[in-house]
């Protein structure tokens, strides 16, 4: 069963002490980020919303292509920001339980966190860390809320992305612009591309926003922790695949259908972006269950993962950037089927190396400078 964190001390959380369910989770959605962030490495944005826009040359391709689109695409980063939700709630309720100023804490916590993001941006513009450092200010200032509060207004917020997404399409529909970049394989003007990228990017932060308010007040309500029924995971499972699957096909069906047109560029992903709620909390049930039975070296692997979450996105991006954007840049045999022999390895490496590490240290590297920076103190790292 998942173990309630201790909130009366002033180090580091014990190995006893730690949300088990929550670095499960942490480490499912880690390494389920990078089946969609390596197309982007190797293919641009474009191919990441478009399977013809690039990187789909057979059958094998077509079919990791649409698997994508329905079980990966928006559910794994769904459950990242749930967490970061879930995490930002415990990091305020642990601060405050020892006496520190817990919002300035957090404050300059996640505004180290932007300055992270500012530079894993620089190496590659697809960053989430970014959204989620200014995410916190509305979280923070929002925390007061109810938990039913708190899910409510995540997914009015959420929602919100829909118009975006159909603000976008009448743009399309009534103008000339190019979508390239955001859709189409070519070349886009600067302007072109800062004006979609600008509204491409306020979807893409009301999503994140949105989750991690919810995440926040599923938290408070214990559905993280794993202290609720089996049943009410098992239902809540049950209902969120059953209704976030079908919508990610249904957008795949019109996508597809429409020979991926720009008449559908952006309304096409609407049934996809609707079933993230329901299917994120799905994959999340699903996990919580997993993790409430008997323990497996696998579990407790990527529960190490998880402790690793940032030091393994960090070097997902790094790892990617190096093989996929740079060495292999001009290599045209390179296709969808080729980027996820990537993707494999580089779980075996991150299941593997976090462990080792782990044996040995405390927290992993990231999250350790991460975490003298925050406290502007020396902090333990070896064991």
């Amino acid at each position: 069963m998942s173990t309630i964190s201790q909130t009366t001390e002033s180090g580091p959380v014990r190995e006893n002490a730690r949300i088990t369910s929550l670095d499960l989770i942490r480490g499912v959605a880690v390494l389920g980020i990078l089946l969609m962030n390596a197309v982007s490495f190797k293919f641009g944005h474009a191919p990441y919303f478009n399977l013809s826009a690039g990187g789909t040359e057979s059958w094998l391709d077509w079919a990791l292509g649409i698997f994508g689109e329905i079980f990966v695409d928006q559910k794994f980063m769904g459950l990242f920001s749930l967490l970061f939700g879930a995490g930002m709630i415990l990091f305020i309720d642990r601060a405050s339980a020892r006496g520190r100023r817990s919002v300035l804490l957090n404050l300059w916590r996640n505004g180290l966190l932007l300055l992270i993001g500012i530079l894993h941006f620089m190496l590659w513009d697809g960053d989430v860390l970014m959204a989620y450092a200014i995410s916190s200010i509305f979280l923070i200032a929002l925390r007061k809320l109810p938990n039913w509060g708190l899910i409510s207004v995540g997914v009015v917020v959420f929602g919100l992305s829909v118009g975006v997404a159909l603000l976008m399409q009448y743009i399309a529909d009534e103008t000339v612009v190019s979508l390239s970049r955001s859709w189409a394989p070519g070349v886009v003007t600067v302007d072109e591309q800062e004006y979609f990228d600008a509204l491409v990017a306020l979807g893409f932060f009301l999503r994140a926003l949105g989750m991690i308010l919810i995440g926040a007040g599923l938290y408070r309500a214990g559905f993280m922790n794993g202290g609720l029924t089996a049943k009410t995971y098992r239902r809540t499972a049950l209902i969120g695949l059953a209704i976030g699957l079908p919508l990610a096909t249904a957008g795949v069906i019109i996508t597809t259908q429409n020979d991926y047109s720009r008449e559908i560029a952006f309304v096409g992903q609407i049934p996809n972006t609707l079933g993230t709620i329901p299917a994120s909390l799905g994959y999340m049930s699903l996990i919580i269950l997993w993790n409430n039975r008997a323990e497996h070296w696998l579990k407790q692997r990527l529960r190490a993962v998880g402790r690793m979450a940032l030091t393994n996105y960090l070097t997902q991006t790094v790892l990617g950037v190096l093989v996929l954007t740079t060495l292999l840049a001009n290599a045209d045999f390179v296709n969808r089927s080729l980027v996820l022999v990537f993707v494999l390895a580089v779980w075996v490496l991150q299941i593997w190396w976090s462990q080792a590490w782990l044996n040995r240290f405390l927290f992993g590297p990231a999250e350790w400078l991460w975490r003298v920076a925050t406290y502007r103190s020396r902090q333990p790292l070896i064991r």
